[in-house]
């Protein structure tokens, strides 16, 4: 707020300079033996111009100190950034204002970051909804139906728990680096443990699995690996109508591998783009293209390289490459 006092506190040095200036040039006319009215003279007229520059320099004062408090009641909007004052024509005055725009623009990063975050959110929660509704309408329809009721609605159960896992692991995603346990493990038992959550799938589309001899162990996080594997066969499983999904590993690389019915070469690129449901996707009306998405994410938050090859019509192969153990903490 603008006041006589803080004007005056602003500009002591103006002031300050003013009073030593009469002060000196009296006692030099003093000494001096000069008549003192042309001290008068020279102190009126110093003065008479001092108050003129004082009527526009604080005029201008306050128009920036006006303009200052409108500013810091409205930092929400940060266009209102851009009715800074003008800066004087020195250098520190305009390094002040080079700071406040670089917040300025990092203020505006961190917001547009938050808005992107909360729509993906939004769409991912919305089709989340739509996707929970596709089980349950199943089981609903098995119920009033005949035939092996208990095997359809087990197949829609574990539909449901797939999707309510995915919310959690989504959530998660957006604090990844906080929830990681880096340790050693046996490959061979994370597969074991992601096939033994998904043989009611093998056993329901008579999908045969096949797992090679594994003796290695890697440098890892179990959970989020699970994750990984689960995305990759969980895609295996629905894109293979019948024949079979093999797990292999070559030092440090795992391969999945199905005999489904394959990629088309445009759509390969892009798998892991989130949203992007391809071809197959839309043959399949529930795919979200949200599982690769995340699982590609999370393998690059732990190193893993994610290389995918498929032919139509004969299957595809994906090959996880994990760091070697000496790079993992680089």
């Amino acid at each position: 707020m603008f006041t006589i006092k803080s004007y005056l506190r602003y500009r002591k040095a103006v002031f300050a300079i003013y009073l030593a200036a009469v002060f000196f040039f009296t006692l030099t006319h003093f000494l001096s033996g000069l008549p003192m009215y042309s001290v008068c003279y020279s102190t009126v007229m110093l003065t008479f111009l001092l108050l003129i520059w004082i009527v526009f320099d604080a005029a201008r004062f306050h128009g920036n100190i006006r303009r200052l408090d409108r500013l810091s009641k409205n930092m929400n909007n940060l266009t209102a950034l851009a009715s800074l004052p003008p800066a004087d024509n020195n250098l520190l005055e305009q390094k002040y204002r080079e700071i406040i725009a670089a917040l300025a623009s990092v203020l505006a990063q961190t917001k547009a970051g938050m808005e992107e975050a909360q729509a993906e959110q939004i769409d991912y929660y919305t089709m989340w909804v739509h996707q929970i509704k596709t089980p349950i309408t199943a089981m609903r329809l098995a119920l009033q139906g005949n035939g092996n009721v208990n095997a359809i609605l087990e197949q829609e159960l574990f539909k449901i728990e797939q999707y309510a896992e995915m919310v959690l692991h989504y959530v998660k995603i957006g604090n990844l680096a906080s929830d990681l346990v880096i340790k050693e493990y046996s490959l061979e038992d994370i597969v074991r443990q992601c096939i033994k959550k998904y043989a009611t799938l093998f056993i329901y589309k008579k999908i045969a699995v096949s797992v090679e001899p594994m003796e290695v162990t890697v440098l890892t996080d179990s959970k989020w690996l699970f994750f990984i594997c689960e995305q990759i066969l969980s895609n295996a499983i629905k894109y293979t109508p019948s024949g079979q999904v093999t797990f292999s590993a070559e030092k440090n690389t795992l391969i999945i591998e199905d005999t489904g019915i394959g990629i088309r070469p445009e759509d390969i690129n892009r798998v892991f783009e989130k949203g992007y449901t391809g071809y197959n996707g839309r043959l399949d009306q529930r795919a979200s293209g949200i599982g690769l998405y995340l699982a590609k994410k999370v393998a690059d938050a732990l190193g893993i390289k994610i290389q995918l090859t498929s032919k139509v019509g004969t299957g595809t192969k994906v090959a996880l490459q994990f760091p070697e153990q000496k790079d993992i903490w680089e």
